[in-house]
């Protein structure tokens, strides 16, 4: 019996209009009610998730847990402003990656606990995001601006639709050494994300299952893409919706015949947990 299941938002548990389909919303309540545990795990800050906690009838619920900034963070719902755990980029690597996005005129991210601030803000990432995040904008062309709101760099993530201009990147920053260590990953066809050290989805949802104490046979996670390879990897089961990544496809145990928006994690609920 699953007693524990992790699943990614963008492009899995959300349809392309960013709201969650009512097979998956009826499949949810009734994994609950049979004492399962619904714990969405995100790239996105943990505030971003408040509509989604509220569809779900898990906003301010105390017992019930967000893992978000990609397994960094930890967030039991009625206690927010109290992570379970944390993390941040080492200042000088965060630095060099933000002079390297400037460089290459990339759209950044530059994610901490409090805020999401946005380098070159493109049109096209405004109307993808916007409403769902705390975005603050900045023209800023090093991070001392984070210390000086004595603020910490979480993860630092650069944006393009080109994937092949992204995977470039990728592969000249490890070249270089910049990235050795980092957790690297890909997520929803636009973002190549640059985390801590043994940052990742899989870690995060290992470690709340330990908290919980909840054998790692007794997890289900359900992702679409690369940085969702990590829990999809760690879990009892790993399932991948059928717009899934090819990455994540290959790590999966299921993949779903239905894609986000005819409900693939209800499919997967269904099968193995209310079956």
């Amino acid at each position: 019996m699953y007693k524990l299941i992790a699943c990614d938002l963008d492009e899995t548990l959300l349809d392309d209009d960013h709201r969650i389909p009512e097979r998956v919303r009826r499949a949810i309540a009734a994994a609950r009610e049979r004492g399962v545990r619904f714990v969405p795990a995100t790239g996105r800050p943990f505030e971003s998730v408040d509509e989604t906690l509220a569809d779900l009838g898990l906003l301010g619920e105390p017992g019930e847990y967000v893992i978000s900034f990609n397994g960094g963070v930890i967030t039991d719902n009625a206690d927010p402003a109290h992570p379970l755990t944390t993390c941040s980029l080492a200042p000088d690597v965060a630095e060099a990656l933000y002079e390297e996005g400037i460089g290459r005129g990339l759209c950044i991210h530059v994610y901490t606990l409090e805020h999401v601030y946005l380098y070159n803000y493109w049109p096209e990432e405004r109307s993808y995001i916007e409403g769902r995040m705390n975005i603050v904008k900045t023209n800023e062309q090093t991070l001392d601006f984070v210390e000086k709101n004595g603020e910490v760099v979480v993860k630092i993530l650069f944006m393009s639709l080109d994937m092949d201009e992204l995977r470039r990147t990728e592969r000249e920053l490890a070249a270089s050494g910049l990235t050795e260590g980092l957790d690297v990953v890909y997520s929803s066809n636009r973002y190549l994300e640059f985390n801590a050290p043994g940052i990742n989805k899989g870690a995060g949802l290992l470690e709340l299952a330990r908290r919980l104490g909840i054998d790692p046979e007794q997890t289900m996670a359900i992702g679409d893409n690369s940085n969702d390879v990590p829990m999809i990897s760690a879990a009892g089961l790993g399932v991948a919706v059928a717009n899934a990544s090819r990455e994540a496809r290959d790590a999966a145990g299921y993949i779903s015949e239905a894609d986000n928006n005819e409900g693939g994690v209800a499919e997967a609920i269904e099968r193995f947990v209310l079956s």
